[in-house]
């Protein structure tokens, strides 16, 4: 997560259309179809296979979701999102609700509100050195990590000796993996997973770093209230019964 994305969220509160309102739980059932922020780029979290389609974990809470509150688990419109439109989408009311990696913070929550987590994460390390097995073969090592995310500051605490390189993005971060700048790269989790799935030369190293949890995000005002509570009642009912861990563990994320 980085610590810059909630300036642009407050820019985007600025400069969002006043008229603009999201859609509540009668207007959604009214309209016939919930309208979905997701990631079409973030193996195994919503990502397209080789016909295109959307896939992934959190294409499949989407569908859930619409399958308990619309009664069809196709009566859901999907709108791929980058990391930078995630929030104004929600805030400008161009989706209903946003499922698109989104982790839980205190300052997240003074602006958006969140259902109950769907999944954990945390930051990770990933490496394609044979020689590294565990995360403490890292000590002394060049790491690198985007600027700007809380992922450096779990570093810095974890380990305090390795050489941190700065990069601006994930393809800057595989650009110097693949030419051994660094012996690995951190990052969330869920990300470093898709580039194991995609280039099985890498290796994610176990335990993940940190704690994150993920969330559906929607609208603050109490008129969203019912829509939440639909939304967490899904969730509490596919981790009650066993739904989110078994696809979880099927797209291949960490438990």
């Amino acid at each position: 997560m980085t610590t810059l994305s909630i300036v642009g969220v407050a820019g985007s509160l600025l400069f969002a259309p006043l008229l603009v309102s999201a859609a509540d739980l009668q207007t959604i059932r009214q309209r016939g179809r919930l309208i979905v922020a997701v990631k079409d780029n973030l193996r195994p979290l919503g990502f397209r296979d080789g016909q295109g389609q959307l896939q992934g974990l959190e294409i499949d809470l989407a569908r859930q979701l619409a399958q308990d509150i619309l009664g069809r688990s196709d009566a859901v419109e999907f709108r791929p999102v980058t990391n930078a439109d995630r929030f104004p989408a929600v805030l400008n009311g161009e989706v209903d609700v946003a499922i698109a990696n989104i982790t839980l913070t205190p300052s997240r929550l003074r602006i958006l509100n969140f259902s109950l987590p769907y999944y954990t994460t945390g930051a990770a390390l990933i490496t394609r050195d044979p020689a590294i097995r565990q995360v403490a073969d890292l000590r002394g090592k060049a790491i690198a990590v985007l600027n700007g995310t809380t992922t450096v500051e779990v570093l810095r605490r974890q380990l305090p000796d390795a050489k941190l390189v700065g990069v601006t993005s994930y393809e800057a971060a595989r650009a110097a993996i693949e030419t051994d700048s660094v012996a690995a790269v951190a990052a969330d989790a869920t990300v470093l997973t898709g580039w194991v799935q995609e280039s099985p030369q890498y290796r994610l190293l176990l335990p993940v770093l940190s704690s994150e949890l993920l969330g559906v995000v929607l609208p603050k005002g109490q008129q969203y209230a019912d829509l939440q509570g639909a939304i967490n009642q899904t969730i509490a009912r596919l981790k009650a019964n066993g739904w989110l861990e078994q696809r979880a563990k099927y797209w291949g994320l960490p438990q």
